[in-house]
């Protein structure tokens, strides 16, 4: 798949490992979530459109390059989404944010929408949108329909688990986007939760269960 990106980078390998473990609390699993979406997103945003613009050194004036554009959207799917968020900030402090709420419905497992709202004009600006953990796609492709709705089309998802099916659905559904995973896992148990995965990533994140 030309649009996917696996990434194979020891610290990010090794900060999912340590996310992995159950003993890890929620201070520590919360910094490790910012810090792999900082590292993912280090490669993710490699190609963003620049411009020249002068600057004055100490020494003396020059031309040099500068992020062009509009400024990118960061749009994390809640809840889990919003962990990803401060180490893409970390980046590029100046990006937008927006939210886009789904749930999921516990016996289907298919995403319903509660909550959208998204950077203005959303058509202009390059989208990253975050989620810990793609499991069976539907949140995944839900959210990014509902992005290109409104007007989005420069889409980067970025998620640090995913299973094979919920990877191949979102490929499948969105073909023209930028997909980034940490770290592609064996499969989906009967109960849609990813093996051997992290649990779920929501509670940990937050401290909920």
């Amino acid at each position: 798949m030309e649009n996917v990106t696996v990434f194979d980078h020891p610290l990010i390998q090794h900060k999912i490992s340590m996310l992995r473990d159950k003993r890890t609390g929620t201070n520590e699993f919360r910094a490790l979530i910012e810090e792999i979406a900082m590292l993912m997103g280090y490669e993710a945003l490699r190609d963003l459109p620049l411009m020249d613009v002068e600057v004055e050194t100490p020494i003396e004036k020059c031309s040099t390059p500068m992020i062009a554009g509009k400024k990118l959207a960061v749009v994390p799917i809640l809840r889990a989404g919003l962990g990803m968020v401060n180490g893409i900030l970390a980046l590029v402090p100046s990006a937008k944010v927006g939210h886009i709420g789904l749930y999921r419905d516990e016996t289907t497992h298919e995403p319903h929408e509660y909550y959208c709202k998204l950077p203005d004009p959303i058509e202009q600006r390059t989208i990253v949108v975050t989620d810990p953990m793609l499991a069976t796609g539907g949140s995944g492709v839900a959210a990014v329909d509902f992005i290109k709705a409104h007007g989005g089309r420069n889409i980067k998802f970025m998620s640090i688990i995913a299973a094979p099916e919920g990877l191949e659905r979102l490929h499948n559904a969105h073909p023209d986007i930028q997909i980034y995973v940490g770290h592609l896992d064996r499969c989906l148990n009967e109960n849609a939760y990813i093996c051997p995965g992290l649990g779920d990533a929501g509670d940990r994140i937050f401290g909920t269960k």
